[in-house]
């Protein structure tokens, strides 16, 4: 029984230190001295105590303030004197991380816009052929002569120039394809007509060259048969 009274009596007695234990210690001359290093106000505590011992890391000064019958020295903190200086903020970097990301994102908007226009104005510029009709005519004719030409070779020949009458219809199928397809508009066929004029310039050159080599064979025909 005198035992257990013993232990109870310990248990009573120790009480109060385990509960004062628990309770949390704030330190608020820390607090400020991690706040300054890290992202808080650039302050001290106890100042005159960082003016005196740790003047050249706290950037502390001594100025005069007028405060009535209060005036007196005091002591202030300045970063800009330090010689270490705070961590960027971690806010700062963060500011500064998402401004960077929206100016990128806007580089990325104007240049997917500037994209759009273009091939807009590529797309209308497929939509109708403008080119066509300045080369016209004159596949028209070309093939005017070509036919005619290719027609007098089998008939004055009587069929027997027909591998070579064959031969420039093949070339002349080919060609004439060849324009059709660039004649064309609508998706997968329309092309810009700067790209259109220059595809016809070299239709017609091939074009020429087919006529030339049809009236030779005619020549051909008219002086042999």
């Amino acid at each position: 029984m005198k035992v257990r009274q013993a232990i109870l009596l310990l248990c009573v007695a120790f009480a109060p230190v385990v509960a004062e234990a628990q309770v949390p210690v704030r330190d608020n001359e820390k607090k400020k001295q991690w706040q300054s290093m890290e992202n808080g106000p650039w302050d001290f505590a106890p100042d005159w105590y960082y003016y005196f011992l740790h003047k050249g890391y706290s950037g502390a000064e001594m100025y005069w303030k007028w405060a009535g019958f209060k005036s007196g020295f005091r002591v202030r903190f300045k970063e800009a004197k330090s010689n270490i200086k705070r961590i960027m903020p971690t806010r700062v970097i963060s500011e500064e991380t998402q401004r960077q990301k929206l100016e990128k994102v806007e580089e990325e908007r104007k240049y997917v816009e500037e994209l759009y226009k273009e091939e807009l104005v590529r797309e209308a510029d497929r939509a109708v052929d403008l080119a066509y009709p300045a080369y016209k005519d004159e596949f028209n004719r070309m093939q005017d002569c070509i036919t005619d030409g290719l027609l007098y070779c089998m008939t004055k020949s009587g069929g027997k120039l027909k591998p070579q009458v064959d031969e420039l219809s093949r070339q002349n199928e080919i060609l004439c394809a060849g324009i059709a397809y660039v004649h064309k508009t609508g998706v997968g066929y329309g092309l810009e007509n700067a790209k259109r004029q220059q595809a016809y310039e070299e239709a017609k050159g091939k074009m020429e060259a087919l006529v030339k080599q049809t009236a030779n064979l005619c020549a051909v025909a008219a002086t042999h048969y």
